[in-house]
């Protein structure tokens, strides 16, 4: 089967983002996962022979992805049309290694072919954090800190948050969400130095998301807005790429004290909410431990004198 037969087959489902009110497409979801994934990968990336004649799909063809995972064709063409009902834990695995996914992709397949059951009400309710970790972030002077929920809605941070990355209280309560920040706000992308891998951490971080809660409104709401208003979004949406928030390095030019480097790492909260703690700090005795030391002198203040300033300063 060709290129255009197998988009055609389900290219339909696959459009399909969802809207205010809906929900994901599972099976679309499903269907696009398999199908990139088996683009990116050539015949000789998995020890195949490649005899050279023209492919007219990129990747390995479906029957060549049957083999190496050891089902019938006809199995995986169901699968890959987003068909997951009663697949095996165990076919599953074998898919994953035959596509040769990651950990983060691996549980991401596993969600969208075996999807676990929710209750709708619990995808509309209103996030609460602990208090106890409202208070946890209050005492983490000279740390800039923030806990995340589901969507990567930002729901709680500290001062030193507040004076690296803007003030979110003067935003409403629906906009203090990472991917609307990054993607429709301008000072956003000018705040992050790498603002394409920032872009890209978010879709991907998004589709990690919509494959454990398919079936939750306002991610189909936020995905269909974002496709409509961001075309760098709908770009990314379309990899169907998915990630864990992790730990590394991120690059900030801040409006008042010029370029930060800062280490930040992401601690998933064991409570059953499904709510993220991510934190920043600085190599000591740097120049961006220096910087960080004199935000939090200002604290809140620094996004004031920031939004004033017209030139970095360094």
């Amino acid at each position: 089967m060709d290129e255009r037969a197998e988009r055609a087959e389900t290219g339909e489902r696959a459009a399909e983002h969802g809207g205010a009110g809906g929900t994901l497409d599972r099976r679309a979801e499903l269907s696009e996962f398999l199908r990139t994934r088996r683009a990116r990968l050539k015949p000789e990336d998995v020890g195949l022979p490649d005899f050279g004649r023209h492919r007219r799909v990129p990747g390995l063809r479906r029957e060549e992805l049957a083999q190496l995972a050891g089902v019938s064709v006809a199995y995986y063409t169901r699968l890959e049309q987003g068909n997951g009902r009663n697949v095996s834990a165990e076919v599953l695995d074998a898919i994953a290694r035959a596509l040769r996914l990651n950990d983060a992709e691996h549980a991401h397949l596993t969600h969208l072919a075996k999807p676990k059951q929710h209750k709708k009400k619990q995808a509309a309710r209103t996030e609460q954090v602990r208090g106890a970790l409202g208070q946890l972030l209050d005492t983490m002077d000279g740390v800039p800190a923030y806990i995340t929920g589901r969507r990567s809605d930002i729901l709680v941070w500290n001062r030193m948050a507040a004076a690296v990355f803007g003030d979110w209280s003067e935003l409403a309560p629906q906009e203090r969400n990472w991917a609307r920040l990054v993607f429709l706000r301008p000072e956003y992308r000018d705040l992050f130095v790498e603002w394409d891998q920032k872009a890209y951490d978010m879709v991907s971080f998004l589709r990690m998301d919509a494959g454990c809660h398919p079936d939750d409104p306002r991610l189909a709401a936020l995905v269909g807005e974002l496709s409509v208003k961001s075309e760098d979004f709908r770009r990314l949406w379309a990899t169907h790429d998915v990630k864990e928030k992790s730990y590394g390095v991120k690059r900030l030019m801040h409006p008042l004290v010029g370029e930060l480097a800062l280490n930040f790492e992401s601690f998933r909260l064991t409570d059953g909410t499904e709510q993220t703690l991510i934190t920043y700090s600085a190599e000591p005795g740097s120049p961006s431990a220096e910087a960080l030391r004199l935000l939090a002198s200002w604290g809140t203040d620094a996004t004031r004198v920031g939004q004033d300033s017209t030139t970095p300063r360094t």
